[in-house]
């Protein structure tokens, strides 16, 4: 066995991380990617430094580590984002900014108003008159909170 770790050379190592590559294509959502670039960068070393085999190995385990924890790094800071500045799938958040032409009048106070294809409870600081367009200023859950629109 160990006859046969002194004998793998860079090229070895690149046809390993071309391999990882290829079954990251496979779809294994980034788990061979890191590792394919890895064994890669082995290959580059191994090309220009001839380093053991158990060094080869360490430099491999080392490069995915680092560059699996960079790459976690990154997408961590990229998913700290609060859902509260999120829109997608979230229709209450949509809505903000939508207008809507009022069916009838509503006094100060909680009313209903139909926007889109759905009839909302709303909520309005002051009277608007029937046929005037309203917009939606927030949502606090599933009551809207409307204004007239100039």
């Amino acid at each position: 066995m160990i006859e046969l770790l002194n004998q793998v050379n860079y090229w070895h190592w690149l046809a390993f991380g071309l391999l990882l590559l290829c079954g990251e294509l496979l779809g294994t959502a980034g788990y061979l990617l890191w590792l394919g670039i890895s064994a890669m960068l082995v290959g580059i070393i191994v090309a220009f430094l001839p380093i053991s085999w158990q060094l080869q190995w360490i430099s491999f385990g080392v490069f995915a580590l680092v560059l699996t924890w960079l790459w976690w790094r990154k997408q961590h800071k990229t998913d700290t984002r609060s859902d509260n500045s999120r829109v997608l799938n979230q229709k209450d958040k949509q809505l903000i900014g939508q207008t809507a032409v009022l069916d009838h009048d509503i006094t100060k106070g909680k009313c209903r108003i139909n926007l889109g294809d759905t009839s909302w409870t709303a909520y309005s600081d002051e009277p608007i008159a029937s046929g005037s367009l309203v917009r939606v200023i927030d949502v606090d859950g599933i009551t809207l909170l409307i204004e007239k629109a100039d």
